[in-house]
């Protein structure tokens, strides 16, 4: 896995080790002599991790890493501390300061790669969210922090030694509410049942902890989930394995509280700013393929599903019959409640439309105030008979149009069924041309199209 990398320390020495050590490995290497040309760096390089020292002059590691964490530019970026600190409180506050990880020097180059290659696979997830969607409705996601625990999370300690989970659980984050398991099975069930955060001791006897994390990160349902492992001090081959199956981040026994409380709140606020970017995408494409006025399909959604299910028709699959219909009269009904009162009409037809089609049928607005109706499996028959159920629903009750007001509606209403290697231009055109039939012969009615061939 190529990718960037900004090593920044003040000693050149250790600058130039460091990225004979990575280009060996195929990175790419920038670097930076001290904190300030290190947030510079960080804006005009972009790189994909940072290597960062603690000891520099005038501003330390903490003080950088925080900055960079702030800024929206380069808050995204992995930031692993290199430091010859190795106290409980450096660890502490270099975690709390917003680094990803803390490696002590000397550093073990298996165990750096591990932790390097962790990291980077992470960044592609999140940058490949960050990117799927580069307009405006992204742009408040990517200027908010990482994210912020200010809501109650839930995770899932797993461990054979209950005594250990159990004081692994008491180091959680206020907010934290965990689940203790001593059995795989039981854990992995329980993973699976929304957790935001799995803990999984590698050092218990009772089940193979590797396994069930490979376990974990094959499973759809729990791909995403941050895994915080737990191992033993020196097993730099259990370590490794970890980071390569997909384990987020290592916590060594025994387990210091305040170390386990940084790391989970780090995976944590990673995993909400993950799950905020998964939402606004999902709201983005949502937004790309429905009319936000009827909440229905949009005309560029719709053109698509109907050539998807003519291929299948044309291969011999099912039938497939096509709805064209458009409210009768609706400039009038413009015209005389104005705009507003016209897209309460229009949301009113919508919902009556989805209320009285069959779950596989397909609606959308087409534009104005007519719509198009996909109908999967249907023949003519069918589809006529639905159309008259439609016409009927729509001229059965007046529709609101606010602050108390009601007005009956009509509609018109075209309809087909594919022919065979018919295409789905030629389709839309008969049952626009039924349509207009309709309301030729005065409307609120249904009219069947033509042949093709006729």
């Amino acid at each position: 896995m190529s990718a960037r990398i900004l090593v920044v320390d003040d000693q050149p020495a250790n600058v130039r080790l460091l990225e004979a050590k990575l280009q060996a490995e195929y990175f790419d290497v920038c670097t930076a002599v001290d904190g300030f040309a290190a947030i510079d760096a960080a804006r005009v390089e972009q790189p994909d991790l940072i290597l960062l020292d603690v000891m520099m002059p005038g501003m330390d590691g903490y003080e950088t890493c925080r900055l960079l964490k702030d800024e929206p530019r380069t808050r995204h970026i992995p930031v692993v501390m290199v430091t010859a600190l190795d106290q409980r409180e450096d660890r502490i506050r270099g975690l709390e300061s917003g680094a990803d990880d803390f490696l002590t020097k000397p550093i073990d180059d298996v165990t750096l790669f591990a932790r390097v290659r962790s990291l980077l696979r992470l960044k592609t997830v999140l940058d490949e969210l960050r990117h799927r969607e580069s307009s405006d409705a992204l742009s408040y996601v990517m200027t908010e922090p990482i994210g912020d625990l200010d809501s109650v999370a839930r995770a899932v300690v797993i461990s054979g030694d209950a005594r250990a989970a159990t004081r692994y659980a008491a180091a959680m984050p206020a907010q934290v509410r965990t689940q203790v398991e001593t059995d795989a099975v039981a854990g992995l069930e329980a993973a699976r049942s929304h957790a935001d955060l799995l803990i999984v001791d590698l050092t218990s006897s009772g089940f193979d902890g590797l396994r069930l994390c490979a376990r974990i990160r094959a499973d759809a349902s729990t791909r995403q989930m941050p895994i915080l492992a737990v191992i033993n001090p020196g097993d730099t081959p259990t370590a490794v394995r970890a980071l390569d199956l997909g384990v987020n981040d290592i916590i060594h026994r025994p387990v210091d509280a305040g170390e386990m409380m940084a790391r989970v709140s780090t995976q944590l606020r990673r995993k909400r700013y993950a799950d905020r970017l998964r939402t606004q995408l999902d709201e983005s494409l949502e937004m790309a393929i429905t009319d936000p006025l009827t909440g229905l399909h949009n005309r560029r959604y719709i053109a698509s599903r109907l050539h998807q299910a003519m291929e299948g028709s044309n291969n011999g699959g099912a039938p497939v019959s096509l709805l064209i219909a458009d409210i009768d009269h609706f400039k009038s009904i413009n015209d005389r409640f104005g705009h507003e009162g016209g897209d309460y009409v229009l949301r009113g037809f919508a919902e009556r439309v989805q209320r009285d089609l069959r779950a596989l049928d397909l609606a959308a607005r087409y534009g104005g105030e007519e719509f198009v109706i996909v109908m999967p499996g249907a023949g003519l028959a069918e589809a006529r008979g639905a159309s008259e159920r439609l016409r009927a629903s729509i001229a059965s009750d007046p529709f609101d149009i606010g602050d108390g007001r009601s007005t009956r509606v009509t509609v018109s209403i075209g309809c087909a069924q594919a022919e065979d290697g018919e295409s789905a231009e030629s389709l839309l055109r008969r049952a626009d041309e039924a349509l207009y039939l309709a309301k030729d012969e005065g409307r609120n009615r249904v009219e069947v199209a033509h042949s093709a061939a006729a």
